[in-house]
């Protein structure tokens, strides 16, 4: 099927405009504070323990949170992906490429980058306040597929992060007036680095929505049972370590659909730089569950 002629800018406001991709990030921080609001109000999901924060230090962290995302994912899409924008900060030929790892607008947030800037983030909060970090991650790992669902929907929007060629007869041509404009009548480029760039006049997985429904819709399906049914919140780790677990393996599986970066597709055992970022989430979160599990049920606080 053709892609459809999708404008990335929502709207404008005088010269500033409003794109799709940072609509995607205000809603799935919004909504992400909401429902975390609502499993902070419902002490007895924790019993024995209480919620790790009061709604009004929820503001607090939601700003840390936000930073780490911002931080995390521009200056991680750069370690992982781009690391040539760290050396142009010092041989960049003009501004522009000396700043090209602040310019966010351009695009290139890594999630596993805006991962880590939340870790730290939270690390951060919960060893100034006294709070305790499974519980907070606890928390915050519920809320994560919900702006997964709407990052990966503005993916697609944008017409980046495609799949590989497909023979599917839901495949996807990339190749439209807009991207013709951009990349040329093959939607296709050779770049500075020697590597073809552009989805090319070819049909493709759509993976941006295969990502928004299993890191996104099933992800939070499955925490939610978690949660509001299994009361996994009583066992601190245990949902944090099933959010590793689940991302972990729905991406890693995923990366087999989707299209590696540009210069980043001849990695050895046929790996990708996802299923490699994706490896230590999943061990992480495996020891997590088997901690939680094992742990003895917690005396009820004072």
């Amino acid at each position: 099927m053709p892609f459809p002629e999708f404008d990335p800018i929502f709207f404008s406001i005088g010269p500033l405009p409003i794109r799709w991709y940072a609509l995607a990030y205000v809603m799935g921080i919004v909504l992400g504070w909401w429902y975390a609001a609502r499993l902070v109000k419902r002490e007895a999901l924790w019993a024995p323990n209480r919620p790790p924060i009061t709604p009004v230090q929820l503001d607090d962290v939601v700003l840390w949170i936000t930073l780490g995302i911002i931080l995390g994912g521009r200056f991680g899409y750069a370690l992982f992906y781009k690391p040539v924008m760290y050396l142009q900060l010092f041989t960049g030929q003009s501004l522009g490429e000396r700043f090209e790892l602040f310019q966010l607008w351009t695009g290139g947030m890594s999630f596993h980058g805006g991962f880590l800037g939340v870790v730290i983030a939270l690390v951060l909060y919960a060893r100034k306040n006294a709070i305790p970090m499974l519980s907070l991650g606890d928390l915050i790992a519920p809320v994560v597929p919900i702006g997964l669902f709407f990052g990966r929907l503005a993916n697609f929007i944008n017409g980046e992060l495609w799949g590989r060629e497909t023979t599917v007869p839901w495949g996807v041509n990339f190749c439209n007036d807009r991207v013709r404009e951009f990349y040329g009548q093959t939607c296709q480029f050779l770049g500075a680095d020697g590597n073809m760039v552009g989805p090319g006049d070819v049909v493709r997985h759509a993976s941006q929505l295969y990502e928004a429904g299993l890191e996104g819709l099933l992800l939070l399906t499955i925490l939610s049972i978690g949660i509001w049914k299994c009361r996994l919140l009583a066992k601190p780790g245990y949902i944090t370590g099933l959010f590793l677990v689940g991302y972990g393996l729905a991406r890693a599986m995923l990366e087999t659909v989707r299209q590696p970066d540009a210069g980043l597709d001849n990695l050895p055992l046929g790996l990708t730089m996802g299923m490699m970022l994706s490896v230590p989430m999943i061990a992480v979160g495996a020891w997590l569950i088997h901690r939680a599990w094992n742990r003895a049920p917690a005396s009820p606080q004072p």
